[in-house]
């Protein structure tokens, strides 16, 4: 599966929504496919999956098509061919392709608007190994937590997935998604202290990075967060 630049097209959507959780929907139906080809990405090609591993595997590549093209019950209950994403999910805790399953099942019901049953399959998912990976799908369970409206746990599971990136390419992102559920809920002194701790903890990233106009400094986009939730 090609990976054109699949964490940019997440990244504008979520940087730049001024009402993250007006418009979620639009927002994370394009994010959480982008993280999946991130998903696929990370585990596709690893040489020591052997045996139903690797029967499973090749399910699961059979699946990325269907799940490319945004066809989601083919994607989750699969053809004559393609097993389907939902019974991937359900074979062996230690086959790696079970664990990738889940997150595509996930993000596939996501996207079918039942987010109760993709809160199920993206909590069974084990975060492990790739950190990046593990990362993204925390941040899907945190926006499917979101949509079901269980804005407490969509907080912190999208700390937790900004922990677990660690890196100022993702954890801002993710921190900027939770201050901005918080304010939603009124909560402006904790949004504030995510906010304030995103720029202190990445100051090199997009959004804690000073911006220029006819070369003058106007500030990062992060402190107009910061100062609405003084």
């Amino acid at each position: 599966m090609s990976q054109k630049n699949p964490t940019l097209d997440v990244n504008d959507s979520i940087a730049k929504s001024e009402a993250f959780i007006a418009k979620y929907k639009n927002y994370l139906i394009i994010g959480l496919v982008a993280i999946a080809v991130i998903v696929a990405g990370g585990f596709a090609g690893r040489s020591y999956l052997q045996g139903q591993n690797e029967k499973a595997q090749a399910q699961i590549g059979l699946g990325q098509r269907y799940f490319a093209t945004g066809e989601w019950d083919t994607a989750l209950k699969g053809d004559g061919t393609f097993k389907g994403f939902e019974k991937l999910a359900k074979g062996s805790a230690f086959i790696d392709a079970t664990n990738l399953a889940q997150a595509y099942a996930g993000i596939c019901y996501f996207n079918k608007g039942d987010y109760k049953k993709a809160i199920t399959f993206l909590e069974d998912f084990s975060p492990k190994g790739d950190a990046t990976i593990s990362a993204n799908v925390l941040a899907a369970l945190g926006n499917a937590y979101a949509a079901d409206k269980q804005l407490e746990k969509a907080v912190s599971t999208l700390k937790a997935a900004a922990d677990k990136a660690d890196n100022p390419a993702l954890s801002p992102l993710y921190l900027l998604q939770a201050g901005q559920i918080l304010e939603s809920q009124n909560k402006k002194e904790e949004a504030n202290k995510v906010y304030t701790d995103l720029k202190k903890d990445y100051p090199t990233s997009q959004l804690a990075s000073p911006n220029y106009q006819n070369g003058q400094v106007i500030g990062a986009e992060i402190d107009k967060y910061i100062e609405r939730t003084k």
